[in-house]
């Protein structure tokens, strides 16, 4: 199987002889530079179909496996041209539409050579049916063996046209809504805002000293054991970490979501067909060297990848998880003052909800997801405000994004604790999740045993938002409720899971 993210080279595939012009000519496209290899998918009917030995007469066998695909749709992609390059524009992606259509265009022309050897080698075994003059019999046995051998070829090539093909057409972003806003993070338009900042009268602390003081951190200790950007939590951090945790599955659970532990390292695919790049310049996934594994940077990921390759029941949609997860995340490039202390480190806690459910309630359930987020915080007391993200913020994956940011008062800013994402098909076009819809007439008396009883399948749409992100609304929580002798006001909701503890107070004076 080959390594997620890569192809058969050029290299490998000049060194099968030459069979046909056709087959030189495709070998010189293969050697044509593309600008880049990105991770994601396409056609998974059509391009598996397309390197699928010929099981009804053809070659059979020859042809190496090639990476996995996903469903796009590239026949939409070539009828709607100017609004797919409209969108790759609106959100800065590097995809390069023209290279993929090209590319579409040459596996549309190679597929049909390939079909066409097939019918010849076909005709030629239906000519060996019957008594035949032994020379005439040999004749045809060498014009099959010409043709198998030519055809193993081509196939060799369609392969390693289609995976190009994939590896280029993974660039292309999802569709985008129409009332997303268009430009960069600076054009995203306030929907909501929750609350007000507090005044203090007094000389505030930021969470950093507010930890120093509480003794509820140690980041010293942290870099000399695993390096900068980890931390301990001690006392009662730990307990307010677990209450985060706890109150956030129970608040959501009582929603109708599934809770779910989830394991933390999974298969560097399932990254990618998330729509994440785990082997990309500046990624921030940790890949495990040496094996095909990576830390997980979301529970989306592992989530996403729990009903892959299958076919949900109608009547299970939406189907709706809430997951615990550690999260680990390279951090590349982030530095200066405002991701000091613990806005931004490498591994921390949180609590996700991913939904899977029909393409017609992908709307309905956004606005769910996002409505969860805000009663949680508002319920802590948080003053925040809620974002229709524009097009440029918006990762590959993402159809309409709400992100939402509270004040933190010690760092002098609103801080993201929070992102709700509608992916509409495009994780379970790769993932390879759908479902079959019920039917909306019963069959017909005379219909033949499963004929009529239940259509097509089509794919889920997928959804996922941040319930807690433990850091984050630690220095919240810090930042907010901090008093004036020092101590730090336990929001409510969160002391049955603290054992009632209500206020945090310094260890010294």
């Amino acid at each position: 199987m080959l390594t997620c993210g890569r192809f058969l080279s050029s290299s490998a595939a000049a060194s099968t002889p030459s069979l046909s012009p056709f087959r030189n000519l495709t070998l010189s496209l293969l050697r044509r530079p593309h600008l880049r290899l990105l991770s994601s998918s396409a056609t998974a009917s059509a391009a598996a179909a397309a390197v699928e030995p010929d099981t009804k007469g053809g070659a059979g066998g020859g042809a190496a496996k090639p990476q996995w695909k996903a469903a796009i749709d590239f026949k939409w992609i070539r009828e709607n041209t100017d609004a797919v390059a409209a969108n790759i524009r609106d959100r800065n992606s590097a995809a390069n539409l023209d290279l993929v259509l090209q590319l579409y265009d040459e596996y549309l022309a190679l597929q049909k050579e390939v079909e066409r050897l097939r019918a010849e080698r076909n005709a030629v075994a239906n000519k060996m049916k019957g008594k035949l003059e032994p020379s005439v019999r040999q004749a045809l046995v060498e014009e099959g063996k010409n043709l198998k051998e030519g055809l193993i070829a081509l196939e060799e090539d369609l392969v390693q046209l289609t995976d190009k093909l994939q590896l280029e057409a993974q660039s292309i972003p999802n569709t985008t809504h129409p009332d997303a806003p268009v430009g960069g993070e600076e054009s995203s338009v306030v929907r909501k805002e929750v609350g007000s900042q507090r005044n203090f009268n007094f000389t505030i602390r930021d969470h950093l000293q507010l930890g120093k003081e509480l003794d509820l951190f140690d980041f010293d200790a942290a870099a000399e054991v695993s390096g900068s950007k980890f931390y301990y939590l001690k006392n009662e951090a730990v307990l307010l970490e677990m209450a985060l945790v706890n109150w956030a599955i129970t608040e959501v659970s009582k929603k109708g979501f599934t809770p779910l532990i989830t394991p933390e390292i999974v298969r560097s695919s399932v990254v990618e067909k998330c729509g994440f790049q785990p082997r990309a310049q500046n990624t921030q996934v940790y890949s495990i060297d040496n094996s095909d594994q990576c830390l997980i940077g979301t529970a989306e990921i592992p989530v996403g990848g729990i009903h892959m390759d299958s076919i949900l029941p109608d009547s299970d949609l939406p189907r709706k998880y809430v997951a615990y997860s550690h999260c680990f995340r390279t951090e590349a490039g982030a530095a200066g003052a405002a991701t000091r202390g613990l806005y931004r480190v490498h591994q921390f806690s949180k609590v996700e909800m991913f939904v899977f459910c029909r393409p017609e309630e992908s709307d309905k359930c956004h606005e769910e997801l996002i409505t969860i987020e805000e009663e949680l915080y508002a319920s802590l007391g948080l003053h925040f405000k809620t974002l229709d993200m524009a097009t440029g913020d918006l990762g590959a994956p993402a159809y309409r994004k709400f992100d939402i940011e509270a004040w933190m008062p010690g760092l002098d800013r609103y801080g993201e604790i929070s992102s709700a994402s509608n992916c509409t098909d495009y994780q379970s076009r790769r993932l390879g999740i759908r479902f079959r819809p019920s039917p909306a007439d019963p069959p017909p008396a005379n219909a033949k045993k499963g004929k009529g009883s239940s259509g097509p399948t089509q794919f889920v749409h997928t959804l996922n938002a941040t319930a807690v992100a433990v850091p984050r609304l630690i220095i919240c929580i810090l930042e907010n409720f901090q008093q004036e002798d020092g101590t730090v006001v336990i929001p409510e909701p969160l002391r049955p899971f603290m054992g009632g503890l209500e206020v945090l107070s310094p260890k010294t004076k």
